[in-house]
């Protein structure tokens, strides 16, 4: 049986279309990526989940040339500022890694690709964003 594993416990696969879900204290509405045991904020223990929007912008960004030897180089870091306030690290996919194509303040949107897959067909799905035709914010 064919099945889509996300790589992350925050990545949702299961709907039309893939998106980030934080994990967010019911008292203070601080939102994490993963799972919490209690707030960071406030130490309070109850949460409930939200659907964090899939644009956002380029907040800070790195070119990585060196990495582990299965890791092809160079690739882009990024953290993304989503709408929303919440903040998401990931990869820049689509775009070549150097300044002249990457800038802070960039478009982006998430994307979803396969990692691995199995021999019975089983794929690991992981996330990263791709810039967005909706230009550069100021």
């Amino acid at each position: 049986m064919i099945a889509d594993l996300p790589i992350v416990n925050y990545l949702v696969i299961d709907g039309d279309e893939p998106y980030l879900q934080a994990t967010v204290c019911d008292a203070c509405e601080a939102a994490y990526l993963g799972s919490r045991i209690a707030c960071a904020r406030c130490g309070k223990r109850t949460f409930h989940h939200r659907r964090l929007p899939s644009k956002g912008t380029v907040g800070s960004f790195t070119i990585i040339h060196r990495a582990a030897p299965s890791i092809p180089t160079p690739f882009v870091s990024v953290l993304v500022d989503l709408e929303g306030g919440t903040a998401v690290k990931a990869n820049l996919v689509g775009c070549p890694p150097d300044p002249e194509h990457v800038s802070l303040g960039m478009a982006v949107e998430l994307t979803t690709f396969e990692a691995a897959a199995d021999e019975s067909g089983t794929r690991v799905v992981a996330f990263g964003f791709v810039p967005s035709d909706r230009g550069v914010t100021e």
